[in-house]
């Protein structure tokens, strides 16, 4: 367990209660206290030689959105504060969250898996506002609607609507999927089903990768035979963990491109988005990381942002207040996306538009021209509101 405080340099030391800290003015600072809360479950080894994600991925993004806001806050009179922990245990960082809450933190970025989040949602009641910045899962967006929960990383549908948005653009239509054997692959695949009914493709062939083997000696061999069948446009991988889906490249029967966990994939960030002033904070994030920001970076790094933005329209950092806030139409966060964002209100999702990179190239952007919607296009992408269940929740704001 490691439990670290980040310290905007020479603020005084933060009360255990949100008190105010005293300006040089003679006047109160507004101080934002944010909890960061962080459980992934040990993994085996993936079985290709894919990068692993950086330990810290999430928690750097937050500082940096910490950085920001005080950038911003000094001039303001306002303050941020951020707590983090994290662990290997699940019960002990729902434990050290308690321990939070009951100290005065009412605001937390959670990188938690589903069942993880739904029962810190629980735990800490409408009394606390919780950001999701590591989960994609779509159940959290339709079914369980925690209404104390806003979800800043997107859902599978968004990334798989993306990609059907584009190959739609194309005219591929016909698709090969190969699906892993773990259930996050299941659930991207079920997410790449459903875009393709929405967008015009067709799944003519599913696969299930079963096998073991060391592809980094076999993929030449074992790789066209195992996508050789019915011609189609494109190959979809459904590979979270990375243990076939790179050595689908250029290893496939038929010449074709390959998209979805691999090859031409849908993110919430990469290195390669460059445009709408975005090379700035890829600059700032390297500084601070010593590495490139990530999608679990970037979601961490809105919802600071998002708190941030809230704080300075209203003036105060009571949870419930902001909860409204970030629901009405007053509420835009500039993201660097070209666009402005905002929180869909019956599903607590952030809109945003979804890059389609691969390793060194920003490819196109979803939603793609052309596309129609009666609010926002950026609701083409994931489920839209007659789609969820959950609008009657979030309208009663995580009672």
């Amino acid at each position: 367990m490691k439990t670290r405080r980040l310290l905007k340099t020479g603020a005084l030391i933060l009360a255990l209660q949100c008190g105010g800290a005293l300006g040089t003015d003679g006047t109160d600072d507004l101080e934002t206290r944010i909890g960061y809360l962080s459980y992934r479950q040990t993994t085996p080894p993936a079985l290709s030689n894919i990068l692993p994600e950086p330990r810290d991925s999430g928690l750097r993004g937050a500082e940096l959105g910490i950085v920001d806001s005080n950038t911003t806050g000094r001039f303001l009179k306002q303050r941020y504060h951020l707590s983090d922990t994290s662990s290997d245990d699940p019960n002990a960082v729902l434990e050290q969250a308690q321990a939070m809450q009951d100290s005065g933190i009412g605001l937390f970025v959670a990188d938690l898996p589903a069942a993880q989040l739904a029962e810190l949602s629980a735990r800490l009641g409408p009394a606390a506002l919780i950001f999701n910045a590591g989960s994609a899962d779509d159940g959290l967006r339709t079914d369980q609607c925690l209404g104390n929960v806003l979800h800043t990383l997107p859902s599978r549908a968004m990334l798989a609507d993306a990609l059907a948005q584009w190959l739609a653009s194309r005219k591929w239509q016909n698709w090969l999927l190969i699906v892993g054997s773990q259930p996050q692959d299941r659930a991207y695949a079920d997410a790449l089903h459903r875009a393709a009914k929405r967008f015009g493709g067709h799944v003519i062939a599913e696969k299930a990768w079963s096998f073991d083997t060391d592809l980094r000696r076999s993929a030449q061999s074992e790789m066209p035979l195992f996508t050789q069948g019915e011609d189609y446009d494109a190959v979809l991988v459904a590979d979270e963990r990375g243990d076939f889906g790179e050595y689908v490249l250029y290893n496939s029967w038929l010449p074709r491109p390959v998209a979805g966990t691999q090859g031409l994939t849908p993110v919430a960030w990469h290195r390669v988005v460059e445009q709408w002033g975005a090379a700035q904070l890829q600059s700032r994030f390297e500084d601070l990381a010593g590495r490139w920001m990530q999608s679990r970076d970037y979601a961490a790094w809105t919802a600071v942002r998002s708190i941030a933005e809230a704080v300075t329209q209203l003036k105060t950092a009571e949870p419930a207040a902001l909860r409204d806030f970030l629901f009405s139409e007053r509420f835009q966060l500039a993201a660097f996306k070209g666009r402005k964002l905002s929180y869909r209100p019956w599903s607590g999702q952030l809109r945003q538009p979804i890059p389609l990179v691969h390793s060194r190239s920003l490819v196109s952007q979803s939603p793609q021209e052309g596309i129609l919607h009666p609010l926002t296009d950026l609701d083409s992408l994931g489920f839209d509101a007659p789609e969820s269940r959950c609008a009657a929740k979030y309208t009663n704001r995580g009672k």
